[in-house]
């Protein structure tokens, strides 16, 4: 039960021969210097990283130390963990029993090699053998698309003043403008654009990228990026106006622009066929990481590893990856000023009882393994507006359109259809 397969004669060293073959922690390690030790009762590893190696030795000795029962470690060990037993931040946030104590900055900064070091152990714990694959995840076999798309840049006049935004479309058919997650760009949706699905039922997608955002021109210095709800929602309404949509769009946004979805659906719902909002809901509490702008974490590291977290188990390993490499690339503040708005300043628990859902059906969909969002945070919300419909995502994380698009498909093509009937009446 949970980590006592390493009392097993050798298995200890098998690990440890494990990370020292593998290709990514030599690679990576260099430069680490940190101790964290796994505990639960009667047995505890250390884990310590120093000089270019990783040293696996019984031990409950470490400046940063994560504990939990044996079932709970058992869960985490499984070849598809159960929902918010699948990574350490999930563990963490979601799942009571679970402690993590002591020096958390050294956690930010190792964090990509505690999880590799701690991957290698659930394939040897599940019966892999020879080296480990690089990603734990299913391979899709299929590399990162170029979608047929056509880009341009608008010009959006917001708060007062004008805004360069870049935006693509792919595809002819009734529009829907997909809106990207906190920190990344539009290139989340090239999977989805790609899918033919889509373009069967008769959809085709456009997206833009914010400001400071993948292919839009930055308008802050580095760092000096903050998203609110004001803002967010006049770029949006002003690139519908730039873009000239021929008919009026179906509205979809996952994480962050998920909960802008709410917003639109509460002060614009005149603007769009329908509203499809993904991993929302009215307002949660600590969302925050003070790592993603700290002096002494590398931000393109950290950012995309917090957020792997975020990704189901079951999602494909070139989607995950594809995600982890915009996150990475993402400017100076970019992502902490993005969760300004939804961690910070984002509360619509005095409005969203009063979207009127007979103006813009409405759509709440919600990734199970999902631990920023629950499915239970975006249930309570759907409960609170008249006519809006919920559905979890079974097999699906934080990242519904980017992460296993295929997946998605089979939650989106249905609510699509059904707002589409239901605008149509």
């Amino acid at each position: 039960m949970g980590w006592d397969w390493l009392r097993a004669e050798g298995a200890m060293a098998r690990w440890q021969a494990l990370c020292d073959a593998d290709p990514i922690l030599r690679h990576r390690l260099p430069g680490g210097a940190a101790r964290f030790s796994i505990a639960q009762p009667g047995l505890a590893v250390s884990l310590d990283i120093a000089e270019g190696r990783l040293t696996l030795a019984e031990g409950d000795d470490a400046a940063t130390r994560f504990g939990a029962e044996a079932a709970i470690w058992e869960k985490f060990l499984a070849p598809v963990p159960p929902r918010h037993h699948h990574n350490l931040y999930a563990l963490r946030m979601r799942v009571p029993g679970f402690t993590m104590e002591g020096d958390e900055l050294a956690w930010a900064q190792h964090a990509h090699l505690l999880r590799r070091a701690l991957d290698l152990a659930r394939w040897l714990r599940c019966g892999g053998t020879g080296p480990a694959p690089t990603s734990l995840r299913p391979a899709l076999g299929v590399p990162t698309p170029g979608p047929a798309a056509t880009g341009r840049y608008v010009t959006v006049h917001a708060r007062g003043r004008d805004y360069v935004l870049y935006g693509e479309a792919a595809g002819t058919g009734r529009p829907i403008l997909g809106l990207h997650t906190a920190g990344s760009d539009s290139r989340q949706f090239h999977r989805l654009m790609d899918e033919r699905r889509l373009a069967q039922a008769g959809f085709a997608i456009t997206a833009f990228d914010l400001p400071g955002h993948g292919r839009s021109p930055a308008v802050a210095e580095p760092g000096g990026w903050a998203l609110d709800t004001e803002l967010y929602a006049e770029l949006i309404l002003g690139f519908v106006e730039a873009w000239g949509f021929t008919e009026k769009p179906v509205l979809l946004g996952a994480s962050m622009s998920g909960e802008i979805c709410l917003e639109m659906a509460f002060r614009a719902p005149e603007r769009f066929a329908a509203i499809i909002a993904c991993e929302a809901a009215d307002h949660i509490e600590r969302r925050r990481t003070p790592w993603a702008d700290h002096p002494l974490v590398n931000a393109a590291i950290y950012i995309p590893e917090w957020i792997e977290g975020l990704i189901a188990p079951q999602s494909p390993a070139e989607c995950a990856a594809e995600i982890a490499w915009h996150y990475s690339q993402g400017g100076c503040g970019t992502f902490p000023g993005d969760i300004l708005f939804y961690s910070g300043g984002w509360d619509a628990r005095d409005r969203v009882h009063r979207i009127d859902t007979a103006r813009c059906p409405l759509t709440l969909l919600t990734g199970e393994y999902d631990y920023s969002c629950t499915a239970e945070h975006s249930a309570a919300t759907a409960a609170k507006i008249p006519g809006a419909r919920f559905q979890r995502m079974d097999g699906i994380g934080h990242f519904p359109i980017a992460e296993n698009p295929a997946c998605f498909l089979d939650f989106l093509l249905p609510a699509l259809l059904s707002q589409h009937a239901k605008s149509t009446v």
